[in-house]
């Protein structure tokens, strides 16, 4: 039975398919039939050559639909392996964490021909390797991995060696290139690729995806500016013996953070070897009684409010009694001052009158739309919550306008200083990389006007006021000093302070100049022959917030101008005077 035999059982295609079959066989009969054995040969050859035309049409056909039509069309090229994870780089493109193949070695004791010559070989090889593990497998009977992170050119060396039983597997390994350099902002991995802390564990779904597409997880910060503030922040830290310090670089308009330093650090490729005082990020998870640095924002309120001006007068003669407490500053002015000299005095006395002024529940309203009553909104998930009063009362109020009772995160207080130095509008942090259409909008907190009044306030602290030491040369730098004395078993020790100066530059130029915050934080810092015995905010964190200025400038693209200008007028205050100017006498 031929296949024409078929054609009656079969579809339309089929049956067309069968009668050129059928007609090709009668074709041979009758070139048989004739007598022409070339034709036969002829028609013999035609049909072969047609099937296998035939076949790789259809081959064809399969192909191009699959590329059309099929799933592969929807997915890149790039397939990650199971767990991997996307590098992550700097806002330029430097490389901070990559997954690179590392290999495990496994032993196989049943077919090791001589244990003795395979422990000398190894333990040669591997001067890390732990003895009483290689024992444990060499007595066994399974295939046990001895070791892990291996590199290719560590493979390779082991492999010459020849030891049977000895094999390897693939393993990816996370690994940072950079070592300690901005360890809490990158975070860092377990051994089996999951995120334990900073933007590995904040960032993990879009780093994994982003090995699925093979593209990047792009930070905000800036490898040259984390690096200038790594640097002065562990030089003074070291200098002034601190406890811990913190740095920061913050753009105000759009919330990201350019740099990030904790003092003490940690190498994220050895996570395991570290004290759990360097793992600890102070800049998100720590939180401190800020001092003075939070008048900036008692006194942004009270011009915001219209309650003063900056010319409006405040008795500082003698200490404010309100209730059972009496103010005091540290170092007396005897007189009356300006709101901008009860900022630039540091003046404990001017600041709580100027809040009693505002009032309780306004002041409240401020602080909370400044961000100082939450956690900085940022993605770091170790971003810890202020510590706030439980009521806003008067006493609540004249504690926490000139920065007691009330704790909060550097990144907290990074962030209510950018909605009053960048126009007055809060926005989120970020640790990604922003462009310009993707900048926040934000919430208006402040108009517009006190955002400028107070650019030129902090900048006559520089000039005139306690943050001298800060100033840069050809840059308006404006900012705050701030000594907390921290609270401890109950009441405050005098010997245990946290130091800082808030900064901005340049202050000069509109509200859609191009400008940045700098925090420097010393944690229980302790004065020396240079500072004069003084441990405050002028002496350890002013100076260094000033340098770490001097270097970012030029990779930021700020430019230096011939002249200083001063802020507003402001009465000018001794050096020796920043000493605990937020010491309130009573507590």
């Amino acid at each position: 039975m031929s296949l024409a035999d078929f054609q009656p059982r079969l579809g339309k295609p089929v049956r067309w398919l069968g009668s050129r079959i059928w007609w090709l066989e009668h074709a041979f009969e009758r070139a048989r039939a004739a007598g022409r054995a070339e034709d036969d040969t002829r028609l013999r050859i035609f049909f072969v050559l047609a099937l296998f035309a035939a076949g790789f049409l259809t081959l064809g056909l399969g192909a191009v639909h699959a590329a059309l039509f099929s799933d592969a069309l929807h997915t890149s090229g790039y397939v990650a392996e199971q767990g991997a994870r996307a590098d992550i780089v700097d806002r330029n493109g430097n490389l901070l964490a990559v997954d690179l193949l590392h290999y495990g070695l496994f032993l196989d004791p049943k077919e090791i021909w001589d244990k003795n010559e395979t422990r000398a070989a190894l333990t040669k090889a591997l001067p890390g390797v732990t003895l009483d593990r290689l024992e444990k497998i060499l007595a066994g009977e399974r295939r046990t991995r001895l070791v892990g992170g291996l590199t290719p050119d560590d493979r390779t060396r082991i492999n010459d060696l020849g030891l049977p039983g000895v094999s390897f597997e693939e393993e990816q390994a996370r690994l940072y290139p950079l070592g300690s350099t901005a360890s809490h902002l990158i975070g860092f991995t377990d051994k089996g690729g999951d995120p334990l802390a900073g933007a590995e564990k904040a960032l993990d779904k879009s780093i994994r995806s982003g090995a699925d597409s093979g593209q990047p997880t792009v930070l905000s910060i800036d490898l040259r500016v984390q690096a200038a503030l790594e640097d002065e922040v562990q030089k003074a830290a070291v200098e002034f013996q601190a406890k811990g310090a913190v740095g920061l670089v913050v753009n105000v308009h759009t919330g990201e953070i350019l740099g990030i330093a904790s003092y003490p650090d940690f190498d994220p490729n050895h996570a395991g070897q570290a004290t759990p005082d360097q793992l600890m990020n102070r800049a998100a998870a720590s939180v401190f009684e800020m001092g003075s640095t939070f008048k900036a924002f008692t006194v942004a309120t009270g011009l915001d409010t219209g309650v003063a001006t900056p010319e409006t007068m405040f008795d500082a003669t003698h200490p404010f009694q309100l209730g059972y407490r009496s103010i005091k500053d540290y170092h007396a002015t005897g007189a009356m001052l300006s709101l901008v000299d009860v900022f630039t005095h540091s003046s404990n006395i001017g600041t709580a009158r100027l809040a009693v002024s505002i009032g309780p529940q306004r002041l409240e309203h401020y602080f909370d739309a400044f961000g100082l009553t939450k956690a900085a909104d940022v993605e770091l998930l170790e971003t810890r919550r202020p510590l706030t009063p439980r009521v806003w009362d008067e006493d609540a109020m004249a504690s926490t306008s000139f920065g007691h009772g009330m704790l909060v995160s550097p990144l907290t207080l990074a962030e209510a200083y950018c909605t009053v130095t960048n126009g007055g509008v809060r926005v989120p942090l970020t640790i990604l990389k922003r462009t310009a259409p993707g900048w926040p909008m934000g919430v208006r907190v402040l108009k517009e006007s006190t955002s400028l009044q107070m650019l030129q306030i902090m900048r006559a602290n520089v000039t005139h006021g306690t943050g001298g030491k800060a100033d840069a040369a050809g840059l308006t730098v404006g900012g705050k000093t701030g000594t907390g004395e921290k609270f401890l078993n109950g009441h405050y020790d005098h010997q245990k302070q946290v130091s800082s100066f808030a900064a901005v530059f340049p202050t000069e130029g509109g509200q859609k100049q191009d400008r940045y915050f700098v925090l420097v934080l010393m944690d229980e810092p302790k004065g020396n022959a240079a500072s004069g015995g003084f441990a405050t905010g002028g002496w350890v964190a002013a100076p260094a917030a000033g340098r770490v200025i001097d270097r970012i400038a030029p990779f930021l693209g700020v430019r230096r101008s011939s002249f200083s200008t001063p802020g507003l007028p402001a009465k000018a205050v001794p050096e020796e005077v920043e000493a605990p100017t937020d010491v309130e006498a009573g507590h």
